[in-house]
C-alpha cells in the first residue's frame, strides 16, 4: 500500500513508536527511525528489520533533525511521510520532590514544566520544520499527541498542556500546508503499558492506599478495566494501523484531524 514511500518516526526504537514502525514496515514503506540512545537504535532497527535506517536524533532540535533528515534523503532521495512520536511521560523528577504539594501543578518546577513542553512539543516543531522542505504533493504528517490534550488531567498538568499544544499545531499546518496538498493529522492513545506508565503508577502506588500492595502492572489494569468502555488496553499497533491508514491514499481528504484511539475513554 505504501511500497516506495520513506517514513520517518522519531522516538521509535520502543514502545508506541517500534509498534508504528512495525505497522509501516508490513506496508511496504522504506521505515527510519529515530531516537536519543544509540545502542536501543541499533538494536531496535536490527529487530525491525535489515533494511530499516536507524538514526540518533535529538527531535527536540531543529540542528539535529535538520541533519537527520539530510542522511535520509542522501539515502532514498525522498521523504514522503513523518510521524512525530518522541516524547516523555510523567515528570523527570522523584515523586518525594512534590509529594508534600497538594497538586502535580504546584509540585511543578520551572525546569520540569520547559522539559515536559521541550519533549513532547518542541519535538513536533523541531521535527516538522526539518522534514517540510522535502516532503512532495501529496505527502504527511501525523503527530502523536495524548487523551491527555482532550480534557484536563490533574496529574498531569504540563504533559497535558504540551499535548494539547500539539494537537493545535496539527491543525495550524493542517492549513499551512494544504496548498502543497499536505495533509497533517493527529492520533491521541489512550491507555498503553509504556515506561510513562510504569512511572505513573509508582506515584499512584505511593499515594493512594488502594493500589499500595499492587503490582505497577496491576496497578494499570485495575486503571484500564475501569475507564475503558471497549475493555482492554490499547497496543502500539493500534496507533501504528490509524498512523498507516492517514498516510494512505484512502485518507487524501482527511487533514486537520484529531482521532483518539482509547477504547471509547474520551466519549465518556
Amino acid at each position: 500500500m505504501l511500497k516506495d514511500k520513506v517514513v520517518l518516526i522519531t522516538g521509535a526504537a520502543r514502545g508506541i513508536g517500534a509498534g508504528i514502525a512495525r505497522c509501516f514496515i508490513d506496508t511496504g514503506a522504506s521505515v527510519v527511525i529515530t531516537d536519543l540512545d544509540a545502542e536501543l537504535v541499533n538494536t531496535a532497527a536490527g529487530e525491525l528489520g535489515a533494511d530499516v535506517m536507524g538514526l540518533v536524533a535529538d527531535a527536540a532540535s531543529q540542528e539535529a533533525m535538520g541533519e537527520a533528515t539530510a542522511k535520509v534523503i542522501d539515502r532514498f532521495s525522498r521523504l514522503d511521510i513523518l510521524v512525530n512520536n518522541a516524547g516523555i511521560g510523567g515528570p523527570k523528577i522523584k515523586f518525594e520532590e512534590i509529594s508534600s504539594s497538594d497538586s502535580a501543578f504546584m509540585g511543578m518546577s520551572d525546569e520540569v514544566w520547559d522539559q515536559q513542553l521541550m519533549f513532547n512539543l518542541r519535538t513536533a516543531f523541531s521535527s516538522s520544520h526539518a522534514a517540510i522542505p522535502h516532503l512532495p504533493e501529496g505527502g504527511s504528517i501525523i503527530n502523536i499527541a495524548s487523551i491527555a490534550a482532550l480534557g484536563p488531567t490533574a496529574t498531569l498538568p504540563a504533559y497535558g498542556a504540551a499535548k494539547a499544544g500539539v494537537v493545535h499545531l496539527t491543525k495550524t499546518l493542517a492549513i499551512e500546508l494544504a496548498p502543497r496538498r499536505i495533509r497533517v493529522n493527529c492520533i491521541c492513545p489512550g491507555l498503553l503499558w509504556t515506561r510513562a506508565w510504569e512511572l505513573l503508577t509508582t506515584q499512584m502506588k505511593a499515594s493512594q492506599p488502594e493500589f499500595a500492595n499492587m503490582t505497577n502492572r496491576q496497578v494499570f489494569d485495575s486503571i484500564v478495566e475501569r475507564m475503558t468502555p471497549l475493555g482492554g488496553e490499547q497496543t502500539p499497533e493500534d496507533i501504528g494501523n490509524l498512523a498507516v491508514f492517514y498516510a494512505s491514499d484512502g485518507a487524501r481528504m482527511i487533514t486537520g484531524q484529531v482521532v483518539a484511539v482509547d477504547g471509547g475513554i474520551s466519549v465518556q
